[in-house]
């Protein structure tokens, strides 16, 4: 019989995957306070990767929002009743985990810098554009 945590574990580790972003607890440690969770030890994401703990509430949002879920459906997962349920809209399937991550990051970013991130993406752009395929 499976364990609650157990479960989680299984969740969030394809959570994960299907974000493009690896299952490792030093990876994870550095992203769930810039998500809003608390602090976090290696050893805390260890067992939550293993299925043997569950994170607190706020890592537990925090990892929800990392990942593009909401966090009931990350803890307990889908229900599994039929009906009329409005797609998770957020990120396109085409954007991966570690692109969301860079995006969010630009969106924090004041005004001025934001422009200079945008133009640095122009400029790359226009060069790659010019440059013959191979």
């Amino acid at each position: 019989m499976k364990t609650e945590q157990s479960a989680f574990a299984e969740r969030l580790a394809a959570a994960l995957e299907a974000a493009g972003i690896e299952a490792s607890p030093t990876v994870l440690e550095k992203l769930v306070p810039k998500y809003g969770g608390e602090n976090v030890t290696p050893q805390a994401i260890s067992s939550w990767l293993s299925g043997k703990h569950l994170p607190k509430q706020a890592n537990m949002q925090a990892l929800a929002r990392i990942v593009g879920m909401l966090p009931h459906e990350l803890r307990f997962g889908a229900p599994s009743r039929k009906g009329v349920r409005e797609p998770n809209v957020a990120w396109p399937d085409h954007v991966r985990g570690h692109d969301r991550l860079a995006i969010e990051d630009f969106l924090a970013l004041p005004d001025a810098q934001r422009k200079l991130v945008r133009e640095l993406i122009a400029s790359l752009a226009a060069t790659t554009a010019r440059k013959p395929s191979d």
